[in-house]
């Protein structure tokens, strides 16, 4: 029982420090910036849960509810980059590519976050993720500094869901280090401005 207990803590604490901040496109707060985590690519397109998370950015944009979409994920080969093939695809689905801009070091979710925060400067944030994954990803980016609004995607309960979902009580583990060690990323480099400089861009559109 007690096993059970150490083993479900983190999961709760997740649920606990997400509280109500979690909805819909339609429900979510205006905020300058989303922040879109990767999920993988099939033959250098988006998966579709990945797809999903980008139509929900674009909305996002569309509804005039964020102004710039940062989208981060895994370009550790030359042969895998999935921040450009998000952008490639809010591109064709209306995003413009001036208001994209690119992590290519987003290796995990807490990566994401500090990186957000302290290379790209985000302070404020609407998050875009599956259901499963969105309370980790607020808690996370809380921790990181970014004040944030969970868009949780709903897919249907298939055996990726059900993965996800599973994968979730384990990540959960180690999401509870991170806000306790507060590692580095895995590369961390230089402040970048093109997230400030996508805004002042927007600001300065007619």
């Amino acid at each position: 029982m007690l096993a059970t207990v150490c083993a479900l803590a983190p999961a709760t604490w997740l649920h606990a420090v997400a509280g109500d901040r979690t909805g819909t496109v339609t429900g979510a707060p205006d905020r300058e910036v989303a922040v879109v985590f990767g999920a993988g690519l099939r033959e250098g397109r988006p998966t579709p849960y990945l797809a999903h998370r980008l139509d929900a950015a674009a909305e996002l944009y569309r509804a005039g509810k964020v102004r710039v979409v940062l989208v981060t994920g895994d370009n550790s080969r030359v042969d895998y980059d999935e921040p450009d093939a998000m952008r490639t695809y809010l591109v064709r689905r209306g995003v413009p590519d001036g208001r994209i801009v690119s992590d290519h070091a987003g290796f995990d979710t807490w990566d994401s976050c500090v990186r957000a925060k302290r290379i790209f400067g985000v302070d404020r944030a609407v998050l875009v993720t599956q259901g499963f994954h969105i309370k980790r990803a607020l808690a996370l980016c809380d921790a990181a500094g970014i004040e944030s609004y969970g868009v949780g995607v709903a897919e249907p309960h298939d055996r990726i869901w059900y993965y996800g979902g599973v994968r979730e009580l384990f990540a959960a583990g180690k999401a509870a280090l991170d806000v306790a060690l507060r590692p580095d990323p895995r590369f961390l480099g230089p402040r970048e401005a093109g997230v400030t400089e996508a805004l002042a861009a927007s600001a300065a559109a007619p």
